[in-house]
C-alpha cells in the first residue's frame, strides 16, 4: 500500500502508512527513506491563520544563540518547511524526528518500569533532580525569549539519555512575531497540567507555565505522584486531578483535605527549598498567578541542591537531598517492600579483603603506640 504523499519545501515526499503517534489535533509520520524526518499532518484543514504563523516561525531561530554541549540534542523540535498536498494545500509541517530509542517522553521517567528500562544504571534520584534542572532551565530560556510554551505537559517534552529536554508540539507555542508584533496565542491546554485560569478560558501566559513546570518537578523528583492526585473528603469520589486543581486544594499543602492514594511518596524526600517553592505553587500560587514561583527561581533552588546530594551506603540508585540524615529509598523498601529505584545492595567486602583491613589498622595501632613510648 502507497503512503501519503505530500510536498516539503517543493520536495515530493512519502509517508509511512500508519502514524508514529497521534493526538486530537494532529498526526505524526514517518518520512520514507528520511529517518531523521517526520510530518506533522493536521486532521483538519488548518487554514490560513495557521499557515501564517507557521511561516513566522520559518523564519525565526529561538534559543538560538545559546552554545550547547556537542552530545546535547536540539532543544525544540521546531518546523523545518511547510507540508503541502498534492494540490498545493498547507496540511501541516516537517521537523527533526525525536523518538526512541534516543529520546522518550518524560511521562516515562514517571514510572519505574520505565526508568529501569531506558535508563539502566543510571535514572536514581540525583538523574531526576538534573532533569528537573534542565526543564526549568529551558523554561527559563523560553520565557527570556518571549515564548510561551502553553501547552505543557508531560506528553510534549522528550528527554534524551543524558537527561537533556526537548520540547515538541512547538507549533502550539505563544508568541509575537518579532518583525510584524502580530501574537499568535496558545489555544491548546492538558488539563492535568493547566492552571484554574487556563480551565476557565484565560490565554497562555509565563505564570501558566510556571504552574504547569511546578507539577512537573514535583512528579519527576517523586516518581510520578501528582500534587493534586487523591479525592477530596467533601467531593464527588469521581473528582479528577483538574476538578482537585479547580478546587486549589493539594495533598502537598493540606494533606488533612484530602484521601491520599496508597503508594504515594511523602512531599517530604523534597528539600526545604524546593518544598517550599512546591508549596508556594499548590497553595496561593493556585489561584493567585504572581505568587507562583518563576522557572528562575525553581532553576536556583535546584542548582543550590544538585552539589549536595547524598549518596546510600547499602544500596546501588539510591540517592537522596541532602537534609535527609538517612536514606528514604531503604526506608520506604523496608516498611512497603517498594523501591521506586530497583536498587540491588551494594556487596559486602570478601572476608580475605577484611582480614587484611583489620590486619592493616592492627599495624598501624602498633606502630602509634610505639612512637609514643618512645617521644
Amino acid at each position: 500500500m502507497t503512503g501519503r504523499v505530500v510536498f516539503i519545501g517543493g520536495e515530493r515526499a512519502v509517508l509511512a502508512d500508519n502514524p508514529l503517534k497521534s493526538g486530537g489535533q494532529a498526526a505524526v509520520f514517518a518520512v520514507e527513506g528520511h529517518p531523521g524526518s517526520v510530518v506533522k499532518i493536521y486532521h483538519e484543514p488548518p487554514g490560513p491563520e495557521q499557515e501564517r504563523r507557521l511561516c513566522r516561525m520559518l523564519t525565526m531561530a529561538p534559543l538560538g544563540g545559546r552554545p550547547v554541549d556537542f552530545t546535547q540534542q536540539p532543544e525544540l523540535a521546531w518546523p523545518t518547511a511547510p507540508a503541502r498536498d498534492p494540490g498545493g494545500e498547507f496540511v501541516g509541517y516537517a521537523m527533526r524526528k525525536f523518538g526512541e530509542p534516543e529520546h522518550v517522553q518524560l511521562v516515562a521517567l514517571f514510572s519505574r518500569a520505565q526508568r529501569l528500562r531506558m535508563f539502566p544504571d543510571r535514572a536514581d534520584w540525583k538523574f531526576l533532580l538534573g532533569v528537573s534542572w534542565n526543564l526549568a532551565f529551558m523554561t527559563a530560556r523560553m520565557h527570556d525569549e518571549d515564548l510561551v510554551i502553553g501547552d505543557f505537559s508531560s506528553n510534549n517534552v522528550v528527554v534524551d539519555r543524558n537527561g537533556f529536554i526537548t520540547f515538541l508540539d512547538c507549533d502550539s507555542i505563544a508568541f509575537t512575531d518579532p518583525v510584524s508584533r502580530e501574537a499568535f496565542p496558545c489555544l491548546m491546554h492538558t488539563a492535568d497540567y493547566s492552571a484554574p485560569e487556563r480551565q476557565a478560558g484565560g490565554p497562555a501566559t509565563r505564570a501558566s507555565d510556571d504552574f504547569a513546570l511546578a507539577v512537573l518537578i514535583y512528579q519527576i523528583l517523586t516518581g510520578g505522584n501528582h500534587p493534586f492526585g487523591g479525592v477530596l473528603h467533601d467531593s464527588d469520589s469521581q473528582a479528577t486531578v483538574k476538578d482537585n486543581i479547580a478546587a486549589s486544594c493539594s495533598y502537598v499543602v493540606r494533606p488533612e483535605r484530602v484521601v491520599i492514594p496508597r503508594g504515594v511518596i511523602d512531599p517530604s524526600v523534597l528539600p526545604p527549598a524546593l518544598l517550599a517553592l512546591a508549596h508556594r505553587a499548590f497553595g496561593l500560587g493556585v489561584t493567585n498567578p504572581p505568587a507562583r514561583p518563576s522557572a528562575r527561581e525553581w532553576l536556583l533552588a535546584l542548582d543550590q541542591e544538585r552539589p549536595r546530594v547524598r549518596t546510600c551506603k547499602a544500596r546501588t540508585l539510591h540517592t537522596y537531598g541532602s537534609h535527609l540524615d538517612a536514606c528514604p529509598w531503604c526506608a520506604r523498601l523496608a516498611t512497603t517492600g517498594q523501591d521506586p529505584f530497583g536498587a540491588t545492595p551494594l556487596p559486602e567486602p570478601e572476608w580475605g579483603v577484611r582480614a587484611v583491613l583489620i590486619a592493616a589498622a592492627v599495624i598501624v595501632l602498633i606502630l602509634v603506640v610505639v612512637l609514643m613510648t618512645y617521644a
